[in-house]
């Protein structure tokens, strides 16, 4: 398809991808909006829960680096359409299957094909606007992609319960092959290379001194522990626990547990302010002590008013942006030629803490499960036991505010 070059062409292709963008999040957060539904359908309890959540993770994790590489070597146009068509493909696969190890496949094959929607939108600003631009497009994209996560929870959690989820998941799968076939049909590269940004290509011997680097592993290892309040609670577990611990509806849960996405939408902005004027490794360990004192308040109590759980998740969510001072952390810890490298690989790491969090969640609440059973046989679990499980969010913060602390220690000292 022939399309026209005007001022609005750059706008139209980084349109396509960050689409991609956004809807992942929508995959992303979808286990959390019908845990009871899936725990029926599969007949499974909340560890395999967990691990059924979790593999999404680790199929984004483990597709970082190779979607870069793709990326590298093939026009974003291709990569995006497998990708997307992937995705779509495989949440077909989740909403027909009524076997466990076909659900954990397309769950791994979902995450799989989300991890192409930030890289994506990276590859297309770098070739369509200037490098002048490029940060201030990929703050848009971001911006514009926690809609996608703001939308994902109370709107699509209405829809679900007016409609059956197998309806819902059908039209989200349809959603993302027409995505896919739209940046295939309508997505180009710039005839001519414009001032974008810097190619790098990627080097096993970057990788490999990442690997041998005891600094970027405890920093990559601080950031996953503190992770849990987003990739945990907001992703998954928040909405069944606010609607066991509040007696509220799906819709309201998720509404409320919005807000976390809507505290990340400022969030950037402002902790990049406070890492100018106190340093970077202050400002994380300052995020993670601050979400674990948030989640001890949220887990001690639940007669809070709707207004004081907004404004709660509101904070938290400003805190959750700390993962970006993570990176510029990591970007100052590294060569300009490991850079791309530098941040992949704390993406990956960054984005396994899904899958620790979603496992380790679950098994705590098999394990204090006090042996109620409804009337199919799907095992209940209490207010007691959700509470448990999900102090594992705190105290894993503190000890990545801990860490993140030893590591400035250490970088100060050189």
């Amino acid at each position: 398809m022939f399309i026209q070059k005007s001022k609005f062409t750059p706008f139209l292709m980084w349109l396509l991808p960050l689409s991609f963008f956004a809807y992942q999040f929508i995959l992303r957060l979808w286990p959390g909006l019908m845990m009871h539904q899936i725990m029926e359908q599969f007949s499974i309890d909340a560890s395999h829960f967990g691990m059924l959540a979790a593999f999404y993770y680790y199929g984004y994790a483990g597709m970082q680096i190779p979607v870069a590489i793709l990326l590298d070597r093939y026009s974003a146009r291709y990569v995006v359409f497998v990708f997307a068509i992937l995705c779509g493909l495989a949440t077909l696969l989740f909403t027909y299957t009524n076997n466990f190890y076909l659900a954990v496949l397309s769950r791994f094959l979902i995450g799989a094909g989300s991890a192409v929607g930030f890289l994506g939108v990276s590859k297309v600003v770098s070739e369509w606007f200037p490098k002048a631009e490029y940060a201030r497009m990929i703050g848009f994209s971001f911006t514009i992609g926690l809609m996608g996560a703001i939308y994902g929870g109370k709107p699509v959690s209405l829809l679900i319960e007016t409609h059956s989820w197998q309806k819902v998941a059908i039209t989200l799968s349809v959603l993302s092959i027409i995505i896919g076939c739209l940046t295939y049909v309508i997505l180009r590269s710039p005839s001519t290379k414009n001032a974008g940004v810097e190619k790098q290509e990627f080097k096993m011997a970057h990788f490999t001194s990442l690997l041998t680097s005891p600094v970027i592993w405890c920093l990559a290892i601080s950031n996953l522990l503190m992770v849990g309040s987003l990739e945990g609670f907001a992703d998954v577990w928040g909405v069944p626990y606010l609607m066991k611990a509040y007696n509220l509806t799906k819709g309201d849960a998720a509404g409320l547990v919005s807000f976390i996405f809507f505290g990340m939408l400022c969030g950037g902005p402002l902790l990049a302010v406070f890492s100018r004027k106190f340093g970077n490794y202050p400002v994380i360990a300052a995020c993670g002590l601050g979400m674990a004192g948030a989640f001890f308040m949220l887990l001690s109590n639940n007669a809070y008013s709707e207004f004081f759980l907004s404004c709660l998740f509101f904070c938290i969510g400003i805190m959750c942006c700390y993962q970006v001072i993570v990176f510029a952390a990591g970007a100052n810890l590294v060569s300009t030629q490991c850079l791309g490298v530098a941040v992949a690989f704390l993406n990956c790491i960054n984005m396994l803490g899904g899958s620790f969090f979603h496992t380790i969640i679950g098994k705590v609440m098999d394990v204090v499960w006090t042996g109620t059973v409804d009337v199919e046989g799907v095992k209940v679990y209490d207010l007691a036991v959700y509470k448990s499980a999900l102090m594992v969010v705190p105290i894993c913060a503190i000890i990545g505010a801990v860490m993140v602390s030893f590591v400035g220690f250490k970088v100060a000292k050189k």
